[in-house]
């Protein structure tokens, strides 16, 4: 992809990721036989990461979504999660997995994490495509990762920036932002 403004750096190919989020679903596949594993994907990044996942998995799940905010159009977290979108599946008593784009300071995912946990389920556990470990404010587990990432501010891949750039079929750093928290 041209980038006429020039900010755009690739980090991962759409190759890459294919081959990370085949990867990934034999994982999950594996740790998730023969249980009754729901998928709920965090909104809005996540959509096209899981979108994917599910298409490779081998064994049969449930999906939902769930949405969540902390961003807005800025660059950094407001480090106050809200939820902006209700599961439409029961879960209690069910295997969850968390799916999202980005794993950054944790705060959104703890909001998450406590609100289903109040669903009771089984289990809660967490699978991103990019983990940016190094900027947690929150510790939250994460149990399956696509990519680790030190810093930079990222799009592509349904990833955003102000809701632009999630068409692009590969993950960019964008020179000149800073970080990108999730």
């Amino acid at each position: 992809m041209k980038d006429p403004s020039g900010r755009l750096v690739l980090l991962y190919s759409r190759e890459q990721i294919a081959r990370r989020v085949r990867e990934l679903a034999a994982s999950i596949s594996a740790d998730y036989a023969g249980s009754d594993l729901v998928l709920i994907g965090i909104l809005r990044g996540a959509f096209v990461f899981l979108a994917d996942l599910i298409r490779h998995l081998t064994i049969p799940v449930i999906v939902d979504f769930i949405g969540a905010a902390s961003y807005g159009s800025r660059t950094q977290t407001s480090g106050q999660a809200v939820i902006t979108k209700e599961l439409q599946v029961p879960v209690s008593g069910r295997q969850i997995l968390l799916v999202e784009d980005i794993e950054d300071t944790g705060v959104t995912l703890q909001a998450i994490q406590h609100k289903l946990k109040e669903l009771g389920p089984r289990s809660i556990k967490v699978c991103t495509l990019i983990d940016k470990r190094e900027r947690r404010l929150v510790d939250v587990p994460v149990d399956y990762v696509g990519f680790e990432i030190a810093k930079g501010f990222i799009v592509g891949y349904g990833i955003d920036y102000a809701e632009q750039y999630r068409y692009l079929p590969d993950i960019y750093r964008i020179e000149g932002l800073g970080e990108r928290g999730e």
